[in-house]
């Protein structure tokens, strides 16, 4: 992935969050898929506990970061 802005999984308002990235109709921050994989938890319970959240949304974004950091997160 080129950017951020060309991932459909991922939006960033100023106004939600700070401007932050957050999943796609969502006010879940794509950060916290990333806090919350290192802290041990899998995708399965992520998208239990952020039901605003797909699978899909979730393998888009972590194919898009493979080799990049999360510095594109901020």
């Amino acid at each position: 992935m080129r950017s951020w802005e060309d991932c459909q999984a991922v939006e960033r308002d100023v106004a939600t969050l700070s401007g932050a990235w957050v999943f796609a109709g969502t006010r879940v921050p794509v950060r916290a898929l990333f806090e919350n994989l290192e802290d041990g938890a899998t995708v399965d319970e992520f998208i239990e506990w952020f039901p605003g959240v797909t699978r899909r949304y979730i393998e888009s974004v972590r194919g898009g970061v493979r080799g990049e950091g999360d510095s594109h997160f901020s």
